[in-house]
């Protein structure tokens, strides 16, 4: 009987643990998703022709970030890649770092349009890795002078200082994994 009982307490302790933390999970993806969409509405309004590109694409990822640089420097974020044809969003991570003449704080936007699917998948699958780029950009506040257009080997991606100071010059990496927590 007393292990009955011990089995049943232990069973409960167990289901409560797993759906308190599929919760803070599902918390934590809707403030991604919130995120992402408030990152591509940024876009949208710098370059109003983004939209077309991002909805007639067979997917995009979309990520915000928070960094500090002083010498050297970094970054860190969540996104999304949304799959345009299922509808479907797979969470992932994005890091930066850098060394250079820099200094600053800022918040950056990132997005990739895909150009295919392969591409897509391919990113979601084995993460992006950029690294040796030079960047220099400046925003304050809600205006910006840091957006750039980039391509990347699946498509065109896009970069929106939102907020923020960040001067300099450096060599910088980027990597892009899927989240193993969130997915």
């Amino acid at each position: 009987m007393k292990l009955l009982k011990w089995f049943t307490t232990g069973a409960a302790l167990l289901a409560f643990g797993i759906s308190t933390a599929l919760a803070a999970d599902k918390a934590k993806q809707e403030e991604v998703l919130k995120a992402a969409h408030a990152a591509l509405q940024e876009f949208y309004n710098k370059d109003p022709k983004i939209k077309a590109k991002a909805e007639s694409a067979p997917g995009y990822a979309v990520f915000s970030t928070f960094g500090i640089s002083f010498v050297l420097g970094g970054s860190g974020g969540k996104g999304i890649v949304h799959d345009n044809a299922t509808k479907k969003n797979t969470f992932m991570d994005l890091a930066t770092a850098s060394a250079g003449l820099q200094i600053g704080a800022a918040e950056t936007s990132y997005l990739f349009i895909f150009k295919d699917k392969a591409s897509m998948q391919q990113f979601i699958d084995s993460g992006w890795d950029a690294s040796a780029g030079a960047a220099a950009s400046a925003g304050t506040g809600s205006k910006s002078a840091g957006g750039s257009t980039g391509a990347f080997t699946g498509g065109k991606m896009y970069q929106l200082t939102k907020t923020g100071l960040q001067v300099g010059v450096a060599a910088a990496g980027t990597k892009v994994w899927k989240d193993k927590d969130l997915n």
